[in-house]
C-alpha cells in the first residue's frame, strides 16, 4: 500500500531522472548477463584455434590433451558399461590404472557423456576447457558480486583475473581440470556462510557436497583452497572480535561438511593411496619442479607482452608458468596491500599469498635460470604424506584468486572514495583506469598455440581391431604409450575404450627394488619397453639376441597382446618396424594404415 508521500517522492525520483528499484533490478541483470557473455567470449578466444580447425591439438602439451581425452571416454564408459569409477583395465593390461591417483575428472566426465558419446571425446575435451575457464570467472564474479564485495563492476574486474589470469592461461595448454577452478568460490562462499545462526545443518551438508565435487575435479586445488580458507578464517576470528559469537553454528556446520565428505569420499580416497596402483608420492625429478624467482615479474609467453624466448628458462614447460604476474601488476599488488591494510580479510589474503610464494620455490632457491644454492622453506616438508604427491611450483598458482580478491577489493576501495569525493571523481577515475591498464593490459591473453594432429588410421576407426582383442587380448602400439607418445591414448578414447592398451600414459608406482613406488609416468620398464625406447632415442636397431627375443615373448604374453601395430608415419617408423620384425620373426603386413604384426600364434 503507498502513501502519498510515498508517491510524490517516487514522482520526484523519477522527476529527477533517478533510476526506482525495478530499473536498478533490470540494469542489474543485464549487467550480469554481459559479464557471463564476457567471460564465455574470453574463454573462446584463448581456445579459438582448436575450435576453428578439427585437426588441431593443443601444440605444447599433446599428451595431457591425450590422457583428458581418454578420460572423458572412460567417464562415458562408466555411465553407458558400469564401468568401476576408480580403477580400469582398459589401459596398462593386465595390470590395470589406479584412476583416483590420477585425474580422472569424474565429476565432469560422468555429467558430460552425453557430449562425449554424441560428438566424441576430443570435442568433450574442448568443451570441458572452453566451459571451465568461462564458469571459472562467472562463478567468482557472482560469489565477489553477491558475498564478498557487493558491487559488480570490481566483482567483474577481479573474476576476470581469477580466470584468464597468466597461470591460468598456461594451464589452459591441456589442463582442464586446473583452470576450472568454479568450484572455489563456491567453497569459500558456502564457508562464510556456515556463521549464519540456526542453520549449521543444511550449510554443512552443502559445504561438504561442493568439497566432494572439488575432490573429483582436482584434489590438489582442494587441498591449495582449505589452507588458504583456514588461515582466513582464522584471521576473522582474531581480528574481528564481534565474529567470534557465530563460532558456534560455524564449527557445527564444519563438522557436519567434514563428516559427509569424509564418509562420501572415503572409499575413493582409500582407492587412491592404497588400492593397487597407488604410489608414494612423486619423483625427484618432477618435485624439483619449482617457481623461479625472477618468474614473479616476468612475462607470460601466451600474454599480449609475453615472448617465449624471454621466458623459456623460467618455467619447466609452457604449461607451468604459475606466476608471471608482470613487474606492474606486482608493484600493484604490493601496493594495494599497503593501502588497504587496515582490511584484516586483505592482511590475512597477502599472508596467504606469501606463504604460498614461499612454499613454490621449492626445496632450493632459483633465479632467473640459475640456482642459487640457499635453501627453501619447503624442503622440509615435500617428504610429509600428501605434500609429497604436490608439485612445488603449483603453489604460486594458488596466488591468481588471491591477486584476483586483492583486485576486486582495491576496485571497491576506489568506487567508494568517489563516493565520498565527488568534486575529484574523474581524477580518481583517470589515475585508476591508467594504473589497471599499466598492470593488466600487457598480461591479456592471446590465443593458445596449436598444432595439427594426425588423422587416427583407419585401422582404428573402421574396428579392424575388434578380432585381435577377442578373448582379453591387447594392442601393443610401436613405440609403446607414454608421455612421449600418447597418440594410442587417443585412439582407444575414440573407440569408447573398447580397444584396450598395453601400458600407457598415466601415474604409477615405480615396483623396481629400492625405487620406493614414487610414481612414474607410465608403467615399470620391461626389456621389450626398453628395446624399443632405445630406438625411439637413437633411430637404430640395437643387435638382438635370442635372450632379447625370448624376453619379447615373455613381455607379449605378459601384455596379453593380440596384435601389434605400428604408425608408418613416425620418423622411426623404418628403425621400429625391423626391431620388431626381429624380435618376433613374423613379417608385418600393412592393412587400414598401419604395420600390423599378427602375436596371438605366439602368446596363445
Amino acid at each position: 500500500m503507498t502513501t502519498p508521500q510515498s508517491d510524490a517522492a517516487a514522482g520526484g525520483a523519477a522527476a529527477e531522472g533517478v533510476p526506482d528499484e525495478g530499473e536498478r533490478w533490470a540494469r542489474g541483470r543485464w549487467i550480469d548477463l554481459a559479464a557471463v557473455l564476457s567471460f564465455l567470449l574470453l574463454a573462446f578466444c584463448v581456445t579459438v584455434r582448436f575450435w576453428v580447425s578439427p585437426d588441431a591439438g593443443v601444440r605444447d602439451n599433446r599428451s595431457d590433451q591425450a590422457q583428458f581425452e581418454w578420460m572423458m571416454a572412460h567417464g562415458a564408459r562408466v555411465v553407458t558399461h558400469f564401468a568401476d569409477p576408480f580403477t580400469t583395465d582398459r589401459m596398462n593390461v593386465p595390470d590395470g590404472v589406479n584412476l583416483m591417483a590420477n585425474t580422472s575428472v569424474l565429476s565432469i566426465s560422468l555429467p558430460m557423456t552425453p557430449i562425449t558419446v554424441g560428438f566424441g571425446p576430443r570435442w568433450a575435451f574442448l568443451v570441458f576447457l572452453t566451459l571451465g575457464m568461462a564458469a571459472t570467472g562467472v562463478a567468482w564474479y557472482f560469489v565477489l558480486s553477491r558475498v564478498l564485495i557487493g558491487a559488480r563492476g570490481p566483482a567483474w574486474l577481479g573474476a576476470g583475473f581469477c580466470a584468464f589470469a597468466p597461470a591460468m592461461v598456461s594451464h589452459a595448454n591441456a589442463h582442464p581440470n586446473i583452470v576450472s577452478q568454479f568450484v572455489v568460490p563456491l567453497i569459500v562462499w558456502r564457508t562464510l556462510r556456515l556463521a549464519e545462526p540456526g542453520r549449521w545443518l543444511r550449510n554443512g551438508v552443502l559445504l561438504g557436497l561442493v568439497i566432494v565435487w572439488q575432490a573429483f575435479l582436482n584434489l590438489e586445488i582442494l587441498l591449495m583452497t582449505a589452507i588458504g580458507l583456514g588461515v582466513v578464517v582464522l584471521a576473522l576470528a582474531v581480528g574481528r572480535p564481534e565474529l567470534r559469537r557465530a563460532a558456534r553454528p560455524f564449527c557445527a556446520g564444519l563438522v557436519v561438511a567434514a563428516v559427509l565428505s569424509g564418509v562420501l569420499l572415503a572409499y575413493p580416497l582409500y582407492v587412491q593411496f592404497f588400492g593397487p596402483g597407488a604410489y608414494q608420492g612423486l619423483s625427484r625429478l618432477i618435485r624439483g619442479y619449482r617457481t623461479d624467482l625472477a618468474s614473479f615479474v616476468a612475462w607470460s609467453r601466451e600474454s599480449l607482452a609475453g615472448d617465449a624466448r624471454g621466458s623459456v628458462w623460467l618455467a619447466k614447460n609452457a604449461t607451468e608458468e604459475n606466476a608471471f604476474f608482470g613487474w606492474p601488476l606486482a608493484v600493484l599488488v604490493v601496493a594495494l596491500v599497503g593501502w588497504l591494510r587496515r582490511n584484516v580479510v586483505v592482511l590475512a589474503l597477502a599472508g596467504v599469498g606469501l606463504l604460498f610464494a614461499v612454499f613454490s620455490l621449492g626445496r632450493e632457491i632459483r633465479y632467473d635460470g640459475h640456482d642459487t644454492g640457499i635453501p627453501a622453506p619447503w624442503a622440509a616438508l615435500e617428504h610429509l604424506p600428501i605434500l609429497h604427491s604436490v608439485v612445488p611450483t603449483r603453489w604460486s598458482l594458488a596466488l591468481t584468486p588471491i591477486v584476483g580478491v586483492l583486485l576486486a577489493f582495491g576496485a571497491e576501495h576506489v568506487r567508494q572514495l568517489t563516493r565520498r569525493h565527488p568534486a575529484a571523481r574523474r581524477q580518481i577515475r583517470f589515475a585508476t583506469a591508467t594504473v589497471l591498464a599499466m598492470a593488466l593490459l600487457p598480461i591479456l591473453p592471446t590465443p593458445l598455440p596449436s598444432v595439427r594432429l594426425d588423422p587416427i588410421p583407419a585401422f582404428v576407426t573402421s574396428g579392424a581391431w575388434r578380432p585381435y582383442v577377442a578373448g582379453g587380448h591387447s594392442i601393443v602400439t610401436l613405440p609403446l604409450p607414454d608421455t612421449n607418445y600418447p597418440d594410442p591414448l587417443r585412439w582407444s578414447a575414440d573407440t569408447r575404450l573398447d580397444l584396450p592398451l598395453a601400458r600407457g600414459y598415466f601415474l604409477y608406482p615405480d615396483t623396481r627394488p629400492g625405487k620406493g613406488r614414487v610414481a612414474l609416468f607410465t608403467a615399470p620398464p620391461r626389456p621389450t619397453s626398453t628395446f624399443f625406447t632405445t630406438i625411439r632415442t637413437t633411430d637404430a636397431v640395437p643387435p638382438i639376441t635370442p635372450q632379447d627375443q625370448v624376453a619379447a615373448v615373455d613381455d607379449l604374453r605378459y601384455w596379453r597382446a593380440g596384435a601389434v601395430i605400428l604408425d608408418p608415419r613416425l620418423r622411426q617408423a623404418d628403425a621400429l618396424r625391423r626391431g620388431m620384425t626381429g624380435l618376433t620373426g613374423i613379417d608385418p603386413r600393412y592393412t587400414g594404415g598401419v604395420w600390423l604384426w599378427d602375436v596371438r600364434p605366439l602368446v596363445d
